[in-house]
C-alpha cells in the first residue's frame, strides 16, 4: 500500500532533483538604457523655471546634420529619443516660424532663416568678430587655413575660420564641432583646465581611434596635455584624419584668462612638423597675442 504524499512535496523527492535545478534562476543583466538627447533633460525634471518645450525644440534642431539634412518625424523621434507627438509639435512650431519645413510633407529640413540665430551670435561675440579679420590676414599672407575655437562640453566649436583649400574630408565651418582629445585646438583647451575637470573629462569621454595614430589611453593623453601647457602649443599629427596635421596655441585675455585657441591646419605631406614649429609657430603666437589684447 502506498503512503499518502506529505503536503508540500511532489511524488519526486527534492533530494532526487539535480542540484542545478534546485538553484534559483540567475537574474539576467538588464539591457543597457540607450542614452538619447531627450534623456539628458531628465536632470531638469521638477525645475519650475526650465522650459522643457524649448529644450525639445532645440534638440530637434540639433538633430539635423550634414549627413542627415532631411528626416521624417519617425527618424527624428528615433534619433532624439522624443516621442513622435513631441517631434511633430516641435516641427509644426519651427515650420510656422520659418526655421524648418518639408517640401514633400514628410521629410523635414532646416531653412535659411535659422542662420539668423548663428549670425546674431557671431555679430555680438567680441571674440568671434575680433578673430575673423586676423585669420583672414593670416590666410592672405601664408595661403593656409586658420581657425579659432572654444570648448563646449567635450568638443571644440569653431567660432571663426578662414579656408584657402579643403584640408579635411569633412567641410569645416563656423559652428562645426570636433572631439577635443584628438585635435590640436582641443588639447590646448583641455590643457588649461583644472586637474579636477580633466580627471572628470577622462572618466566620461570615450577615446575613440580615428586613425592608427590616435592617442586612446588616458595616461598618454595626460602627458600630451602637460606638454601642451608647458610648451604653450599643441601639435597633432594625423590623429583625427590621415594626411591632416595641425598646430594650435592658446589665446589669453589681458587678465591672463585663457578663452580660446588659434590654429593652423594643413596637409601633412606638404607641411613638415619642423616647418610648422619653426616657421609658423611664432606667427601663430603673435596672432594669438593680438587677438587676446582686443578682448578687454
Amino acid at each position: 500500500m502506498s503512503l499518502p504524499l506529505r503536503r508540500g512535496f511532489s511524488s519526486e523527492s527534492q533530494a532526487d532533483t539535480p542540484i542545478e535545478a534546485q538553484k534559483p534562476a540567475e537574474a539576467q543583466p538588464a539591457a543597457p538604457v540607450r542614452q538619447t538627447p531627450a534623456s539628458s533633460l531628465d536632470i531638469y525634471s521638477g525645475d519650475p523655471n526650465f522650459m522643457t518645450s524649448l529644450a525639445r525644440g532645440l534638440i530637434v534642431i540639433q538633430a539635423f546634420t550634414q549627413q542627415a539634412p532631411q528626416m521624417t518625424i519617425s527618424q527624428l523621434s528615433l534619433k532624439t529619443g522624443l516621442s513622435r507627438a513631441a517631434v511633430r509639435r516641435c516641427l509644426y512650431t519651427l515650420t510656422k516660424l520659418g526655421f524648418a519645413g518639408a517640401e514633400d510633407g514628410t521629410r523635414y529640413a532646416l531653412r535659411p532663416k535659422l542662420l539668423s540665430l548663428s549670425n546674431t551670435y557671431t555679430a555680438s561675440n567680441a571674440l568671434s568678430t575680433s578673430a575673423q579679420p586676423i585669420l583672414e590676414r593670416m590666410s592672405a599672407a601664408f595661403h593656409e587655413s586658420f581657425s579659432v575655437a572654444t570648448l563646449d562640453g567635450d568638443d571644440i566649436v569653431y567660432i571663426a575660420r578662414t579656408t584657402v583649400s579643403r584640408v579635411m574630408a569633412v567641410d569645416l565651418h563656423i559652428g562645426s564641432r570636433l572631439p577635443a582629445y584628438c585635435t590640436s585646438m582641443g588639447r590646448v583647451l583641455l590643457a588649461h583646465q583644472s586637474a579636477e575637470w580633466i580627471e572628470q573629462y577622462l572618466a566620461r569621454v570615450l577615446l575613440t581611434p580615428h586613425t592608427t595614430r590616435t592617442v586612446t589611453t588616458a595616461d598618454k593623453l595626460m602627458v600630451l596635455l602637460r606638454n601642451a601647457r608647458r610648451n604653450g602649443y599643441a601639435l597633432v599629427d594625423q590623429e583625427l584624419e590621415v594626411g591632416l596635421r595641425s598646430l594650435a596655441v592658446p589665446v589669453f585675455t589681458p587678465s591672463g584668462r585663457m578663452v580660446a585657441t588659434l590654429n593652423l591646419s594643413g596637409s601633412a605631406p606638404r607641411m613638415p612638423v619642423y616647418d610648422m614649429q619653426t616657421r609658423f609657430l611664432p606667427h601663430l603666437r603673435n596672432a594669438a597675442n593680438e587677438l587676446g589684447a582686443l578682448l578687454r
